[in-house]
């Protein structure tokens, strides 16, 4: 009699527990299903909202252009002072000098006082202002290489996805720019002959590749800002 009911218990178990590992199953894989379905439809959505070509607020453009506007004074402001001074320096102990000598008169120096180390700080701030200006224009070296391996549905995406990655990749850059420039303060570094603070002809270093980052992050947000590569610029 025990014996009977011990086997009606272990059978009554083992149905039991086939039934819960069938109803477990069953449940496992309409969670699994349904995870694989969300996840399939979430990466739906982020891929054409990264691969949409939204064009950006009037603020936005506007932002831009006096962005770029203004950088294109700063370099040519730069090298209009480089080209002025040499000329100007030139001219002085080339000619001015040695016609005041022929004529009797003693002047001294002729030539601008430290014109070559003026014209170095003006270059430094003129060339980082030419990234931002190669950027803007799309004149810079791009690798594209592997921009074919790319399918062409997902074109877009992959431009966005390496705009944003440049950026992050330059506000690294700027980060250790501005390092630089904080050594160079805290220990007071001086220029030679004029012995001004080097400092803050540095900052257009980190200020030069800061504009790189944000017009990247830009283009990530809003690919209509990117500009033409050169080869279909007009």
């Amino acid at each position: 009699m025990v014996r009977v009911r011990l086997q009606r218990a272990w059978h009554d178990g083992v149905v039991e527990a086939r039934e819960r590992s069938r109803r477990l199953r069953a449940w496992s894989s309409a969670a699994f299903a349904r995870g694989q379905w969300r996840l399939q439809r979430g990466t739906a959505r982020a891929a054409a909202a990264l691969s949409a070509s939204h064009v950006p607020p009037p603020f936005v453009q506007r932002l831009a252009e006096t962005w770029h506007r203004a950088e294109c004074w700063v370099a040519v402001a730069a090298f209009g002072f480089i080209a002025a001074l040499l000329v100007l320096d030139v001219l002085g102990r080339e000619f001015l000098g040695p016609l005041l000598r022929f004529i009797g008169f003693e002047p001294g120096a002729t030539g601008i006082f430290a014109s070559q180390k003026l014209s170095i700080f003006a270059l430094v701030i003129g060339s980082f202002a030419g990234i931002g200006i190669a950027t803007a224009t799309g004149a810079h070296i791009v690798p594209t290489f592997a921009a074919g391996w790319v399918p062409a549905h997902l074109q877009r995406v992959y431009d966005r996805a390496v705009d944003l990655l440049t950026g992050l990749f330059l506000l690294g850059v700027v980060w250790f720019a501005f390092k630089f420039v904080g050594s160079s303060m805290r220990t007071d570094l001086r220029a030679p002959v004029l012995d001004w603070p080097v400092w803050p002809v540095q900052l257009a270093i980190p200020l030069g590749f800061l504009s790189a980052a944000g017009r990247y992050f830009l283009y990530a947000a809003w690919p209509a800002l990117r500009p033409k590569p050169p080869e279909f610029q007009e």
